[in-house]
């Protein structure tokens, strides 16, 4: 047995009590009949999940989310499992719009759509990361992307840009939904054990069950790896589960409990010279300061939903989550946050003037308090106190969205986003005579206008025209050594696409241009460390989202995720029309599936970028460009047992999978740059039951 397995999970008394509520409703087997006793007939009862308010079947999830006036994406949680599911790059990699890529092979990364926040590499923002349709964010915007488990998600939905307002979501990127399984619809049993180049440990059992009115699911996963690169080392520890109950036929609720306890070491930048030298190395002074980011989260959260009728539902969503991080970086940061969060949402449908239509409306108020503590690093163990801040932020949101069907084929959407936020920090250790104290506060509204043309049942066209507006997290406002006082981030964005759905074929093409304006631009050092965040004059993000399905025969199918990406700056004073640092201009990942039954396949892969990111504004350094390779092999024993063997980077090429973002490298090599992984192959079976 692999390790990850025995290594026990350090859960707080909260996971531990409400993973014992979990698992009540999962029905015990019963005992297998003896010798002696009399055996009948077999009798199959077949049933149907009841409808729910708390959940949504994938049919119904993609019906809904083809229904919108804009950019979405549906990915099936078990079109991912032939591989090694480990970074939210394996789960969204092929889910049009979306940018993911990890930085050294962990399970944090650059999440980006649309060019937001395309300068994190780590704790994330500008997309609204939500499980259920309950915000993961922290109250001041930003994310942990290790606080979901792919493995433990039955669908995941992908709104881009103000497509998102269905959940009061109004920032550039838009937000993507991790939705759980259900006792109804997931195995009794899930076992699946991973494993692989560089020390990768996977491992998962699954619990699932169903009786009466309640039903019940349970996840607990273990990963763990050595990493290619030195310093790199990784454990993490996950439960996922939740527990409904229907009350009756028109009101049910649900449950949910999430702990994680995360460990990672990191491994820093590089030169191109040394990333080319020795792309295993890691940083000297990542090494000397022994840096890392740890932190432990529970979460629980609840969903009311009652539904008088089919057509019109009324949910109530709260959440409540404490975190805990231990960062050793260029200081050590000691930050306990807590956040709190409730939702309101009111869905209709019905006919106006004998047309349909469909009113969504929502409240939603967030609160967050961080005990932000800092210290001297010395050699990754805090020494004397270098700062500390008192932090509050508060979000309260108020969002409409009516769409309604002019004829049979054009559906005309308007809606409404306002939003009113307040970041406060008190400096509790004033030096140098400055108190960096500030309490700013930030409001506007964000309006939405879509049209969708329907051409026949698998073909539409849309479009539509959007305001987004993002206030600055506390890491834009004190994430480096000294308080950046920066403005919020607005922009206008203007889309156009198509979408097109038959037995064989799968397309999804969006076009879109949006000024932004004052867009929040973090700049680090040449070693990676933070300087502040500055708020850019006029900057334009534009480019291509394409999306492809295409089933060439009946044992060939074509996956492909295109971007082409031109985020640049508008006649800046200083960069004048140059390109944002941070991603590459374009980035192709296809996968050729050949499966000629079901018991194996064998699908071959490419990730092609031409030209690489630029690592300054200045555009005077950028990465260079890269091809990696792969292959897949796997298949179905019988219908309970499958496995694969997922073999990635064949060539062993030396690529750079990131780099961080710089002013002005004048055109020198700077430790700037994140190798991405050689080659590595890894195995994996599972069992269902």
């Amino acid at each position: 047995m692999f390790p990850i397995a025995m290594a026990p999970v350090r859960a707080s008394r909260l996971a531990l009590a409400v993973a014992w509520a979990l698992a009540i409703p999962c029905p015990a087997h019963a005992a297998e009949p003896t010798d002696a006793a009399t055996t009948l007939d077999k009798v199959v009862v077949r049933g149907e999940r009841p409808e729910l308010g708390t959940v949504e079947r994938i049919e119904q999830a993609r019906e809904r989310l083809d229904q919108r006036a804009g950019g979405t994406a549906l990915v099936d949680g078990d079109s991912y499992r032939d591989g090694r599911v480990s970074t939210l790059t394996d789960a969204l990699g092929y889910a049009p719009g979306v940018f993911a890529q990890s930085r050294f092979g962990a399970e944090e990364g650059r999440l980006s759509i649309r060019g937001s926040g395309l300068q994190r590499t780590f704790h994330g923002r500008g997309i609204e990361l939500l499980q259920d349709g309950s915000p993961l964010n922290l109250a001041d915007g930003g994310f942990d992307m290790q606080a979901v488990e792919p493995l433990a998600a039955r669908y995941i939905e992908v709104y881009r840009g103000a497509n998102a307002l269905e959940y009061g979501a109004a920032t550039l990127g838009g937000a993507v939904n991790f939705v759980s399984p259900t006792g109804y619809d997931a195995a009794a049993t899930d076992l699946r054990v991973e494993a692989g180049s560089d020390g990768y440990r996977r491992a998962q059992a699954a619990l699932a069950g169903q009786t009466g009115r309640a039903d019940g699911y349970l996840s607990l996963t273990g990963y763990a790896q050595d990493g290619y690169r030195d310093h790199a080392e990784q454990e993490t520890y996950r439960l996922f589960g939740n527990a409904g109950y229907r009350f009756g036929d028109t009101l049910d609720g649900r449950v949910y409990l999430t702990h994680v306890d995360t460990r990672s070491e990191l491994p820093g930048n590089l030169t191109l010279a040394q990333a080319r030298r020795d792309p295993r190395a890691a940083n000297a002074g990542n090494l000397a300061l022994d840096q890392r980011r740890d932190f432990r989260l529970d979460r629980i959260a609840a969903k009311l939903a009652w539904a008088p009728s089919q057509a019109r539902s009324l949910t109530l969503s709260a959440y409540y989550a404490d975190k805990s991080l231990h960062h050793p970086i260029f200081q050590v940061l000691q930050q306990d946050s807590r956040d709190a969060g409730v939702d309101l949402r009111w869905r209709s449908e019905g006919r106006i003037a004998g047309h349909r239509n469909v009113l969504i409306a929502g409240l939603a108020y967030a609160q967050g308090h961080i005990d932000d503590d800092r210290f001297f690093n010395l050699a990754g163990k805090p020494g004397p106190r270098s700062n500390r801040f008192d932090q509050r932020a508060s979000n309260l949101k108020a969002y409409v969205e009516n769409q309604t069907w002019l004829d049979d084929r054009w559906a005309l959407s308007l809606g409404l986003q306002g939003l009113r936020s307040t970041r406060r920090s008190r400096d509790e250790f004033v030096t140098g005579g400055r108190d960096e104290s500030f309490d700013v506060r930030y409001s506007g509204f964000s309006p939405k206008l879509g049209l969708r043309y329907l051409m026949d049942d698998g073909v539409q066209w849309y479009a539509n025209l959007s305001r987004s507006l993002e206030p600055p997290s506390f890491g834009e406002l004190s994430g480096g050594p000294n308080v950046t006082q920066v403005d919020r981030q607005q922009a206008t964005t203007a889309e156009l696409g198509l979408r097109i759905q038959r037995d064989t074929l799968a397309l999804d093409a969006a076009l879109y241009r949006a000024r932004v304006r004052d867009e929040l631009l973090a700049l680090t050092d040449g070693n990676g460390n933070p300087l502040g965040t500055v708020n850019a004059d006029r900057t334009v993000h534009q480019g291509l989202e394409l999306g492809l399905g295409w089933q060439l025969a009946p044992a060939w199918a074509l996956s492909a995720h295109y971007l082409w990406n031109d985020f640049r700056f508008d006649r800046d004073r200083v960069y004048g029309d140059n390109r944002l640092a941070g991603l590459p201009p374009q980035q192709l990942r296809a996968a050729l599936r050949w499966s000629p039954s079901q018991t194996w396949y064998l699908t071959p892969s490419l990730e092609w970028a031409p030209r690489g990111a630029y690592v300054d504004h200045a555009n005077t350094l950028r990465a260079p460009g890269y091809t990696t390779l792969g292959l897949r092999l796997g298949g179905e024993v019988d219908t309970r047992w499958s496995w694969f063997v997922d073999a990635r980077n064949l060539s062993d090429r030396k690529w750079i999978a990131s780099t961080n973002v710089i002013a002005d490298a004048l055109g020198r090599d700077q430790a700037a740059f994140l190798p991405g992984d050689g080659r590595s192959v890894y195995v994996g079976i599972e069992w269902k039951r």
